[in-house]
């Protein structure tokens, strides 16, 4: 199993379709079942050994940064600053790329949160990381078990395990989880500049190294305050 050490936790978003429960803080600290939703993520990474966090910040910067030091445990917190312009899920990598390093990590979105079934998810995700084919490897729920997500799904698998768009098709059976292994050399070919990761995996499946690891579990987007109330029941199993 290729050790992964190092993730990205891509906390500098606005919040906005969060708010009011982003008008003082950052969507990362709007918490759920008692626990922001930063803190989920990087519990989940300590349980999968994960050793080095760069987690980016950009509104309420001041006040999530005072909340990471609290943490007393899981993996060293290093800060990547987008005070001053917000780079989105792509140009965030690229600003941090020199406290990345240049092996492959972990890229996670805060507002991605999930129950387990069976094995550890993140665990589960990097055992399947091939170097030897893969640029993206991204978890993947299935479209039956999400909560929060009301779009048509994301990604199907082709016939020899790699990914395809669901494109100009009704819908698609997976959605995207929030989590991906990633290599960062395409990554470094891009400029710093505010861009989504589908400017990499648009690469990545053109050249066909864009793979997907199913998600044994339930998973919840929190992106709005409905969906952070639902994620509570669920969590708490009231249903």
């Amino acid at each position: 199993m290729t050790r992964i050490s190092t993730a990205m936790v891509l906390a500098a978003g606005h919040g906005t379709r969060m708010r009011p429960l982003t008008n003082d803080r950052a969507k990362a600290m709007v918490e759920v079942d008692g626990r922001p939703l930063i803190d989920h993520m990087l519990d989940r990474l300590t349980e999968a050994g994960i050793t080095r966090a760069v987690v980016n910040v950009h509104a309420h910067a001041d006040h999530l940064e005072a909340h990471l030091k609290t943490r007393s445990n899981g993996p060293e917190i290093i800060i990547s600053n987008e005070r001053e312009q917000l780079l989105e899920t792509g140009g965030g990598m690229v600003k941090a790329l020199g406290l990345l390093g240049s092996d492959p990590v972990l890229a996670c979105n805060i507002d991605a949160i999930w129950t387990e079934q069976g094995a550890p998810v993140i665990a589960g995700l990097v055992e399947r990381w091939d170097p030897e084919i893969m640029d993206d490897l991204l978890l993947l729920a299935p479209m039956e078990q999400t909560l929060g997500y009301h779009g048509k799904g994301d990604f199907l698998f082709a016939h020899d395990g790699r990914l395809e768009r669901r494109g100009d098709r009704d819908s698609a059976p997976y959605v995207y989880a929030g989590v991906q292994v990633t290599k960062m050399g395409r990554l470094a070919k891009e400029p710093i500049e505010p861009f989504s990761r589908n400017r990499i995996w648009n690469h990545t499946l053109k050249a066909g190294t864009i793979y997907g690891h199913p998600l044994d579990g339930f998973w919840m987007h929190v992106g709005d305050p409905q969906a952070r109330d639902e994620a509570e029941l669920r969590l708490q199993g009231t249903v």
